[in-house]
């Protein structure tokens, strides 16, 4: 599933190539896709409308249109967004097509189908609860070390748990939760509220790098994800922990050992996460 810096490396891949552009049509190939309104509505709503920017706000990305309606798009396990110039990057698991007024197109891709497309007025943002319920991102003024200290002592979930829950931080994900507890040195197993004190501060900013370093290699490329220009990630190459079982860890050389948390797997060292 694409996570803050792969959903964020979209935006930044595709903001500047249909920020003033205007919607002349879309095709909805599978319109399951979209949520709300139902498709005629959701076309009546985009249709002859300019572009504004495209945001972002945890792992949803969110164009800003020039009648302030917002469409709003979660990837989800396989979605992708790719900006299409000449049919260039034209993905054979195209779902929605929007045909931009220089003749270009922007595609909603998804192989696996999972995502969801809505569009939405700016007082209707509580329709879409996933997004609604957010908490701060890393990287955020509103991600202090005060706030997750606060939020560790009074949960009683398993840190990875903990982590994972878009309610507590926004944006995180299996990759960079199981990055961020290997460089903070916490076993994901622990109760959020066991975390040592000396940890907290390790853990907030091993939020905050995991999630910097992730953008700059421009997201985790393992199967599905692009970004704007159909291009994969190269975070992958940087990982400590996730992906690696059995191989030796890159600070210790211990056997990086994989359990299920959460019904999630999760990789971690055994010698550098003993609490």
């Amino acid at each position: 599933m694409p996570e803050m810096p792969e959903v964020e490396t979209i935006r930044k891949t595709i903001n500047n190539k249909i920020a003033g552009r205007t919607i002349k049509n879309i095709d909805i190939l599978l319109p399951r896709l979209i949520k709300y309104p139902e498709p005629k509505k959701y076309k009546k709503m985009l249709i002859g409308q300019k572009i504004i920017a495209m945001q972002r706000r945890g792992k949803y990305l969110i164009m800003k249109m020039s009648n302030a309606a917002q469409a709003v798009f979660h990837l989800r396990m396989t979605g992708r967004l790719c900006y299409s110039s000449n049919d260039i990057n034209e993905d054979k698991y195209k779902r929605v097509i929007f045909e931009l007024d220089n003749g270009d197109k922007f595609i909603y891709a998804d192989t696996r189908t999972l995502g969801t497309l809505h569009c939405i007025n700016k007082d209707e943002i509580s329709k879409i609860k996933g997004l609604y319920e957010l908490g701060p991102e890393p990287l955020s003024t509103e991600f202090t070390l005060e706030y997750l200290e606060k939020k560790l002592k009074n949960n009683n979930s398993k840190i990875k748990s903990f982590l994972l829950n878009q309610k507590n931080i926004a944006g995180l994900g299996n990759i960079y939760v199981d990055e961020a507890l290997f460089i903070a040195g916490i076993y994901p197993e622990i109760k959020a509220n066991m975390v040592p004190a000396d940890k907290f501060i390790k853990l907030y900013n091993a939020v905050n790098k995991v999630i910097a370093d992730g953008i700059r290699d421009g997201g985790t490329t393992f199967r599905d994800y692009v970004d704007g220009d159909g291009k994969k990630g190269q975070h992958q190459n940087n990982l400590f922990v996730y992906g690696r079982e059995k191989e030796k860890c890159r600070k210790c050389g211990t056997i990086i050992e994989k359990i299920k948390v959460a019904g999630r797997g999760t990789c971690f060292c055994p010698k550098c996460q003993k609490s």
